[in-house]
């Protein structure tokens, strides 16, 4: 069975750095795309990030380019998600995502405030 568990969120005053983590199961890690999302009240889940297979292409909203940086360790079947100089609006609930076999699947999520 698919697993997902994010991990790494938390309170960070704005400027700070977060790094999260996606512990993958369940499937063949490498042969997927991995993709984190967030979410606030009111608002659509929104693509952060996106990172190919063996890392060879990374995608990013234009609201955090130059500040994430997504990434992938196959040995450890963990994709992260660095985010560094936080903005208030950055402030969600950070979900990572597969898309396999015609499903999506999502972790629970870790929730990411940024505030003083």
């Amino acid at each position: 069975q698919v697993q997902l568990v994010e991990s790494g969120g938390g309170l960070v005053q704005p400027g700070g750095s977060l790094r999260l983590s996606c512990a993958a199961s369940g499937f063949t890690f490498s042969w997927y795309t991995l993709n984190w999302y967030r979410q606030v009240p009111g608002k659509e889940r929104e693509l952060v990030a996106g990172i190919t297979t063996a890392g060879g292409r990374t995608s990013y909203a234009d609201s955090v380019k130059g500040r994430f940086t997504i990434s992938r360790d196959a040995a450890k079947n963990t994709v992260y998600l660095q985010m560094n100089s936080l903005k208030p609006g950055d402030a969600a609930v950070y979900y990572c995502n597969v898309f396999r076999n015609g499903m999506d699947y999502w972790g629970k999520g870790t929730l990411v405030t940024v505030s003083s």
